[in-house]
């Protein structure tokens, strides 16, 4: 795997999670290319019809990805570090897509290599953009033996 790609549904708008996206994003320079994909949130008052419009948004970017979604496989982060493992000797590219604010619609959800899901709580998808974004650090770490994680 040469390229992880993160396809996420709305701008990030607190700052705080832009510094923490900024700051994993540097420290993954030297492990893996990382691109970011910030696709338009659906302005739709009613979270189907959002999620409908955002799908159709996820779908037209991506057709083999693995999806952010609470009712994913957990995994410890020495597993996950085996799943990226997997993927980059697997594939020159992934991509990962997390939902916007009010999840993901089925047609993302059944279009998914895999679906994952980063703890049985739940996050705001602005947070998990930031959690993602650590554990896959914690991966590259691990799998080169660095001393992040204890």
């Amino acid at each position: 795997m040469r390229k992880i790609r993160l396809v996420w549904v709305g701008k990030t708008k607190d700052s705080f999670i832009g510094d923490g996206i900024g700051k994993y994003l540097k420290l993954l320079a030297p492990y893996m290319k990382v691109e970011v994909l910030e696709l338009r949130e659906a302005a739709d008052a009613d979270p189907a019809a959002a999620r409908k419009r955002e799908a159709a948004r996820i779908l037209e970017k991506t057709s083999s990805f693995v999806l952010l979604d609470e009712a994913g496989d957990e995994m410890s982060s020495p597993e996950f570090a085996g799943f990226v493992n997997t993927l980059a000797e697997s594939s020159a590219s992934v991509d990962m897509v997390i939902g916007g604010a009010f999840g993901t619609a089925d047609e993302v959800k059944n279009a998914a290599a895999r679906k994952i899901a980063l703890s049985r709580m739940t996050f705001t998808h602005q947070m998990t953009r930031v959690i993602l974004l650590e554990q896959l650090y914690r991966a590259f770490t691990i799998i080169k033996g660095k001393t992040y994680h204890y």
